[in-house]
């Protein structure tokens, strides 16, 4: 018990001392216009959208009742890193169980950093017979060390620097995903 409370009293000091890069109402608006964005494109698509879990699951939740189409919502879990901070490998948490034969596919996931994860996701969902696969995410991390040149997302909230940054889906070694607005861990 004593150890479990220094534990969250660290996570709460870690996030007291973070620096806020993106408050809640900014988020918000980049999620909005994502929307808008995905509803221009998506409208008459008859769309399959999975949230990566766990970090597409705030996104999800906050974009998907600003798409006033018909769409179907679906889930899946591959990650690198669990929760710790790094990871080399995909991990399958679960496999998407929906069929994906012909349809257009939107994979809405929290950040974009290197993009081995979104990559694997989407190449698997062609594999399955995905017609198109579309990905949303809401963070963008600038740095050159993309798994591919020019790597990006086909819908986007926000870019940011390439720190180590949690909130609003994003984690702190399995913590602060539900932090409102989005933080950066303070620098050593």
């Amino acid at each position: 018990m004593y150890l479990d409370l220094i534990r969250l009293n660290d996570l709460r000091r870690m996030r007291d001392e973070a620096d806020l890069l993106v408050d809640g109402p900014a988020v918000e608006a980049a999620i909005a216009r994502m929307a808008a964005g995905i509803a221009a494109r998506l409208a008459d698509a008859d769309p399959l959208v999975f949230a990566v879990m766990n970090g597409g699951l705030i996104l999800t939740g906050h974009l998907l009742p600003q798409l006033d189409f018909p769409l179907e919502i679906s889930y899946l879990h591959a990650t690198r890193y669990g929760n710790a901070i790094s990871g080399e490998d995909i991990e399958w948490r679960a496999r998407p169980d929906a069929n994906v034969q012909g349809r257009t596919v939107l994979v809405v996931d929290d950040v974009l950093d290197v993009g081995n994860t979104l990559l694997a996701i989407t190449d698997h969902l062609r594999e399955l017979g995905a017609r198109e696969t579309l990905t949303a995410v809401l963070v963008n991390k600038l740095h050159e060390r993309k798994a591919r040149p020019g790597l990006c997302a086909d819908f986007t909230g926000l870019e940011l620097p390439d720190r180590f940054l949690f909130g609003s889906g994003m984690d702190y070694r399995g913590y602060w995903r539900n932090a409102v607005g989005i933080y950066a861990v303070k620098e050593l």
